[in-house]
């Protein structure tokens, strides 16, 4: 089926596209999520932890101001990413991402919390 006129090639082209976008995403977001925890753990700052909730709050914001879903996931399903038991939208295996939510909002959690109480303790 084509979208917005597109033939298959194209719709391909397209997905594969969003999908390396966002695989790309994926992995600058999840070490974002680790940098947080580490210097929640450690104490450490410095240029990295910035930029690292900067993005995070970027993420979070466009997440919550899509209801809860990524934008990325809904383009690719409309160039024609199916569900098929896989991560259709990343090129990441889905038992990678099956939990991304669950797992990264709990580290990332964490280690505001923990540069949170590093924070009010100093």
């Amino acid at each position: 089926m084509a979208v917005d006129g597109a033939d298959t090639s194209t719709l391909a082209r397209r997905l594969a596209l969003v999908r390396a976008v966002h695989t790309a995403i994926y992995v600058v977001m999840a070490a974002s999520t680790f940098v947080v925890l580490y210097a929640g753990i450690t104490g450490r700052q410095g240029t990295w932890l910035w930029v690292a909730l900067g993005l995070l709050a970027i993420e979070s914001a466009v997440f919550a101001g899509y209801g809860f879903k990524c934008p990325l996931t809904t383009l690719a399903r409309s160039y024609g990413a199916t569900t098929g038991g896989h991560a259709f939208d990343t090129f990441l295996p889905e038992r990678a991402t099956r939990y991304t939510f669950r797992f990264f909002g709990s580290v990332m959690f964490a280690g505001l919390a923990l540069l949170v109480i590093r924070w009010v303790g100093d």
